[in-house]
């Protein structure tokens, strides 16, 4: 009997990788060829895994031959987790830093790049209404997944997660009661609709599609780490051409503008929350 190469069953599989997410992109246009490898192959295998199929070759004809066995494909392979502040220090250190600077325009435009299903979205739409600026802003939501945009357009959020989502509120440096932001609805709390006002969802892929205003904020958190460098440079360009002169740009913990060549085109705001300040 004939012996498997582990080297050579770990080189097919990267083949077969690849064919999968060059066939997502010719087919569908939906582009992961500069996404993180490691964590790429993960999700897939987590895929096959759900859908019990046998290899990705398999999988791969499947997308193929059926757009909503892709966008099933698009949800498992998209990194969709999110809750309301969460990391409510990076809330607080907006409220304290941030928002006196946004006080001094008289209009504020923030762009939320990657905001899944919109749970952080709202967090700074209550926090702006707290801090009495939210009536001279406009947040545009964008996700390159409809479906997550779906859930954030229509506010409603299972009621079980509004314990850890209040205890969270409050570490941010909530204001108020956070019941105040919510009806509870059987299994569900709707958001109130005055916390939908001045926020604008729209489909856009940080890969693929350009700059399509100005901003004076743009809000980016746990997206980039999905991203190998080539891509990540490509993302912090659309920013810094869509930052206004000195706008403000908020990443995640995890992620960094050091070895980019925009390091030295922003100043820390708050080092530790990863809040930078473009210098012109």
């Amino acid at each position: 009997m004939d012996c498997i190469d582990p080297m050579k069953e770990l080189q097919l599989e990267d083949v077969e990788v690849q064919l999968l997410i060059e066939g997502l992109y010719r087919r569908y246009g939906y582009d992961f060829r500069n996404y993180a490898q490691a964590s790429l192959k993960r999700r897939i295998h987590s895929f096959l895994k759900v859908e019990g199929l046998p290899s990705i070759s398999v999988l791969q004809a499947q997308v193929l031959r059926d757009r909503a066995y892709a966008d099933r494909l698009l949800m498992g392979l998209t990194v969709n987790t999110t809750a309301m502040f969460r990391d409510p220090s990076f809330y607080m250190a907006f409220r304290q830093q941030v928002v006196p600077i946004l006080r001094t325009y008289p209009f504020i435009r923030i762009w939320h790049a990657g905001c899944s299903t919109g749970q952080e979205v709202y967090s700074m739409a209550i926090l702006l209404q707290e801090e009495e600026l939210y009536h001279r802003c406009r947040i545009y939501a964008t996700d390159a997944n409809e479906q997550v945009l779906r859930t954030a357009r229509n506010g409603i959020y299972p009621a079980k997660q509004m314990q850890e989502y209040t205890q969270l509120y409050l570490k941010a440096g909530g204001q108020r009661t956070f019941s105040e932001y919510y009806t509870a609805s059987y299994e569900s709390v709707i958001l109130r609709p005055t916390l939908r006002e001045r926020i604008v969802f729209g489909e856009h892929n940080l890969v693929t599609d350009g700059s399509f205003n100005e901003f004076n904020v743009i809000i980016c958190r746990n997206v980039l780490i999905y991203f190998n460098q080539i891509l990540q440079n490509h993302v912090h360009e659309l920013f810094y051409n869509s930052l206004c002169k000195f706008g403000i740009l908020g990443l995640g913990r995890q992620e960094t503008l050091r070895f980019t060549k925009y390091e030295t085109l922003y100043e820390d705001l708050v080092k530790a929350e990863k809040l930078y300040r473009r210098r012109s």
